[in-house]
């Protein structure tokens, strides 16, 4: 038998083309009808079917052989597949696509209509991992193009579904605010968005019907149109030959509808139904259509490794081409010429395509790989303020900055919110509890009453599905601000951050269709997500709700992460997080310490000093620039720390000081960017440095990065370098939290006995 089964698979369709007996008088008839009684696709209609599934057949087959060269780096195919060629000749050019990788015909139908693009020579560059690959800029092997409304996706294995479902969601959400999509998107849209059967074993998948379907009970309009195509088999993993329609037949609030690619026509009769409905009615459809697999899931997998032979066979005989072609022949939709003629046309196409991108220029430097992670402008930043009129309605007739009374942090990030919210019209406060109940921490509170359920709203209890809410709304044109309750929940959900939002810009290189600047990419996720976190709640709660570790965020690259201790500075960042989002397209994350909420006091009762007054509006907090406090040129010790560590440092300075010993406190604010420059100047300064990390010893915070830094700096030999870490611990409730999580004695120990340490 043949290990490779290209030879195998072409050569079936091939000999079918050539050898076949052409059309049945019977069956024959005007291009412009029916090709069979039970779908109104038409004769022409399913030729030009048939040269997308063509396109894409050869596409695969292609690949494999510049792989083999050492010309094209990627082989997962969609042969079998085609029939998604449908979709993309029936639905709307702006109707938004959220693609599977197997959906190389989808593309080829889609481009059919498309604006001047080159679909062929766009795919070969896309293969060749060139530089001048429209979508991606040779960044990854990715379906997309802003023109034709697909945003790229990568790998995927149903993380792409939460946004969909988003993005479905926010086009309502965008026309009661009268706000039309700046992506060009009507609002009578359909979301598209396809996945393979093995994907719907992914809690995402699960994520993004729930959401889907609960939106649908709530009467909440959700146009989106999940399209199964089920080949049976996950990479070597069989799926159960009923499971795709007993879980989804009748799955709360979903319409279920199903057909078999063996019959195009009736595909596209059904696809018809299916799109009708989700557009008339706004309200979600599963499509299950029964596919198969051919060649392996990519170049690199051997069937027989893991399938008999007469199973690799029967699945080859079942070729979703041969039937159509079968169909196309018979009834004399094309001649056997023609249809041979198309088949070596398109492939001589390519084949010139391909020589050519494989020329094209590389990615070749670091710069060309990472300016789209590049860090947000800084104090080039605009900050957008409402008129005074507005602002005045919407704070009740007084200003917050005319108010003398000096607040704590929660009470002012309402106030900094509620700033924002009447300067962007376009933006969306949601998550759990944050409507009427005003949020866990009341950082909400009135919110709701002042801007209304259409922008102040509950989602259903999963980080997944507000993370997805927030990408939809992102690419959609709004301006979503999320709220993540507590800092542990988020791990439930974090590759809607790492894996979709962050990645989103780097994916995504090609200019879009609008006149826009060159620093904006075809695709991003501008939000501004808060999250609730840190430990120090004095008893309250145990792992989930005091988790101590940013790790995993500190690990996303592109990201913005600001970590504001007090008040004003919460204000401020904020400000600046919500322009980086709409300037630079940034996915930007809040961590407000819990802790530090209702904080008042910082060194005795009743003092006072850790409340403050609300900024001017137009002021905002350059992303990446720490805070010093208390530095005079005799210091002995500099303190590098941030959120709960800066409250504690600053009170274990004032009684380093009453001993004699002189510590200026740096709060870094922004763990990504972080200031490393800044840091480095003040311990230079000081010829000593304690790092302050409340996260846990062990990669749980940024204090291994700060000192990796400052170590490897050839200013700073001679320094001398400590630190102070939490245990690498979960933590417990109650008193015993404070057994493992950084405490004043620890801080003020390692203090004096770094400043005992004579500096080289």
């Amino acid at each position: 038998m043949s290990i490779r089964r290209e030879g195998p698979v072409t050569e079936r369709l091939l000999t079918l083309l050539r050898e076949h007996p052409g059309p049945d008088p019977a069956w024959s008839g005007p291009l412009d009808d029916p090709i069979v009684p039970h779908s109104p696709m038409t004769r022409r209609q399913a030729v030009a079917i048939f040269e997308s599934a063509i396109q894409s057949r050869l596409q695969d087959l292609l690949s494999r052989e510049m792989k083999d060269k050492g010309l094209s780096y990627y082989t997962i195919g969609s042969s079998g597949h085609e029939a998604n060629a449908i979709f993309g000749a029936l639905l709307e050019t702006t109707d938004t696509a959220f693609l599977h990788y197997r959906s190389g015909a989808f593309m080829a139908a889609r481009l059919r209509k498309g604006r001047g693009e080159t679909p062929f020579f766009d795919a070969m560059l896309s293969f060749c991992a060139s530089a001048e690959d429209p979508i991606s800029g040779g960044r990854h092997k990715v379906l997309g193009s802003p023109t034709l409304h697909v945003p790229p996706q990568t790998s995927t294995i149903a993380s792409h579904l939460p946004k969909a479902v988003g993005f479905a969601m926010s086009i309502a959400k965008l026309e009661r605010q009268g706000i039309y999509p700046p992506c060009d998107v009507p609002f009578d849209s359909v979301v598209f968005c396809n996945f393979g059967d093995a994907s719907m074993n992914h809690a995402t998948a699960q994520a993004g019907f729930h959401a889907a379907g609960a939106a649908a009970l709530h009467n909440q309009p959700c146009p989106i149109l999940f399209a199964c195509e089920d080949n049976g088999i996950g990479i070597s993993v069989r799926t159960p030959d009923t499971f795709v329609q007993r879980m989804m037949e009748h799955r709360a609030g979903l319409e279920y509808f199903a057909c078999d690619s063996q019959d195009f026509p009736g595909v596209w009769s059904t696809a018809l139904q299916a799109i009708d409905f989700v557009r008339s009615r706004k309200k979600p459809a599963f499509f299950h259509v029964k596919t198969v697999r051919l060649m392996g899931h990519a170049g690199s997998d051997v069937e027989a490794n893991h399938m008999p032979l007469e199973q690799i066979e029967a699945n080859e005989k079942r070729d979703p081409l041969l039937a159509f072609a079968d169909l196309l022949l018979r009834t004399g939709a094309i001649s056997r010429d023609g249809i041979l003629a198309l088949y070596a046309d398109t492939d001589r196409r390519l084949r010139r395509a391909a020589d050519e991108a494989s020329r094209r220029k590389k990615l070749t430097t670091v710069a060309e790989i990472t300016w789209p992670l590049a860090k947000p402008k800084g104090r080039g930043f605009r900050v957008q303020v409402a008129d005074r009129e507005t602002r005045l309605r919407v704070f009740g007739g007084k200003l917050p900055e005319a108010d003398p009374r000096p607040r704590h942090m929660a009470f002012r990030i309402t106030q900094a919110l509620t700033d924002l919210f009447a300067a962007y019209p376009q933006a969306f406060l949601f998550g759990e509890d944050v409507a009427k109940k005003g949020g866990v921490y009341n950082a909400t509170q009135g919110l709701f009453e002042t801007f209304g359920a259409g922008r102040v709203f509950n989602t259903i209890l999963d980080e997944t599905t507000i993370l997805g809410l927030a990408q939809g709304i992102a690419q959609a044109g709004g301006l979503p601000f999320p709220e993540i309750q507590y800092l542990a929940y988020i791990h439930n959900a974090l590759d809607q951050i790492r894996g979709e939002a962050a990645s989103l810009e780097f994916f995504s290189t090609g200019k879009t269709h609008r006149e826009l600047p060159d620093q904006f990419t075809s695709y991003s996720n501008p939000m501004v997500v808060r999250i609730a976190g840190l430990a120090y709640q004095k008893g309250f709660g145990g792992h989930f709700h005091n988790d101590n570790s940013v790790g995993a965020l500190l690990d996303i690259p592109g990201i913005v992460l600001g970590v504001p201790a007090r008040a004003d500075e919460a204000v401020l960042m904020l400000r600046a997080m919500t322009a980086a989002a709409v300037e630079d397209g940034k996915v930007s994350l809040c961590l407000e310490p819990i802790a530090l909420y209702m904080q008042k006091d910082l060194h005795a009762p009743n003092d006072g000093l850790w409340q403050f007054g609300y900024p001017p509006p137009d002021e905002f907090l350059p992303i990446g620039e720490g805070r010093i406090y208390d530095a005079s040129d005799d210091d002995q010790l500099t303190i590098v720390t941030f959120g709960n560590g800066l409250w504690m440092s600053l009170r274990t300075a004032k009684r380093l000081r009453e001993r004699g010993i002189k510590a200026r406190v740096f709060d870094l604010r922004w763990l990504s960017p972080l200031p490393i420059d800044e840091i480095k100047q003040h311990v230079k300064a000081t010829g000593r440095c304690l790092v302050v990390d409340e996260c846990r010893y062990t990669h749980g915070g940024p204090s291994p990065m700060i000192l990796t830094e400052l170590c490897q700096d050839p200013e700073l030999a001679g320094c001398v370098l400590r630190r102070v870490a939490a245990v690498d611990s979960y933590v417990p409730l109650a008193a015993a939290a404070n057994l493992v999580l950084v405490q004043e004695p620890d801080i003020e120990r390692a203090a004096l006995s770094l400043c005992e340490e004579r500096v080289r």
